[in-house]
């Protein structure tokens, strides 16, 4: 998984980065085919805005947040991004069961005699 961060009007100090990365692997553990994340912080008087997008194979993911602390914007916004993960892998999950459809059961001939 790719990690871009960037920030507008804020530094991206080393604990913030630290503090995104291990909130964002709580979304590799749910959805192990992330390709990449574009995270962006920016600070607009006492708005602290977070926004992610996830590029996942077949869509990508967009959740934007915003609080008076930059710790409890990413909080909630990696709260939505993995509700919107495990959505997607809902959606994308093959629910067919093999063989369990009567298309795909044998026919016994012995039993219709």
């Amino acid at each position: 998984m790719n990690l871009q961060l960037t920030g507008l009007h804020l530094e991206v100090t080393p604990a913030l980065r630290d503090y995104v990365t291990s909130k964002l692997t709580r979304i590799s553990n749910h959805f192990d085919h992330v390709i990449d994340v574009k995270v962006t912080m920016s600070v607009e008087k006492l708005a602290q805005k977070v926004e992610a997008t996830l590029h996942v194979p077949g869509n990508d993911l967009h959740a934007a947040c915003e609080g008076e602390n930059m710790y409890s914007a990413i909080d909630m916004l990696t709260d939505k991004l993995d509700r919107q993960v495990v959505k997607h892998k809902e959606k994308h999950a093959d629910h067919h069961k093999s063989h369990g459809a009567v298309k795909h059961q044998t026919i016994n001939t012995e039993d219709l005699n």
